[in-house]
């Protein structure tokens, strides 16, 4: 019978379900609202073959491309946390890195998703937007991205 009673109790504690009435504590993960752009390194060349730079309302990051062998690489921008759903523009550049000419060049907007990293009533609200940094397309949805070559 104490088998029986424990079980449950063990299988709620464990799926982070409340007991009697009490809330689910909130985890403690973090994270910034931002637009990042991923890549596959692969489709910039060599290693370090392209300077990636992605700007989002004024502020900008920039990075190599990586090595071919890395399945993807990524850049960020943050925003401030209470942006909320405004749109913002987004602009990418990049460079090739032996003769400095520009091999991929696009612009577009972005409307930041809200995000709950620790759950809906739990701390903190950020606003993310992924592109796929794609050395034909430009700025691209990352939704299928094959991250193997």
């Amino acid at each position: 019978m104490r088998r029986a009673l424990l079980a449950p109790l063990l299988a709620a504690a464990l799926t982070g379900c409340s007991f009697l009435g009490q809330d689910t504590p909130c985890t403690g993960a973090d994270a910034d609202s931002q637009v990042s752009a991923v890549w596959r390194p692969a489709d910039f060349g060599g290693r370090d073959a392209a300077r990636i730079r992605l700007c989002v309302d004024g502020t900008c990051e920039e990075r190599t491309s990586g090595s071919p062998g890395d399945p993807f690489a990524s850049l960020s921008v943050q925003l401030p946390d209470d942006i909320g759903a405004s749109t913002v523009p987004v602009r990418l550049t990049v460079t090739s890195a032996k003769s400095g000419d520009t091999v991929v060049e696009d612009s577009t907007r972005a409307r930041p998703a809200e995000r709950h990293p620790n759950g809906t009533s739990c701390p903190p609200t950020v606003w993310t937007a992924t592109f796929r940094a794609h050395p034909d397309k430009g700025l691209t949805s990352p939704e299928g991205m094959k991250l193997q070559g």
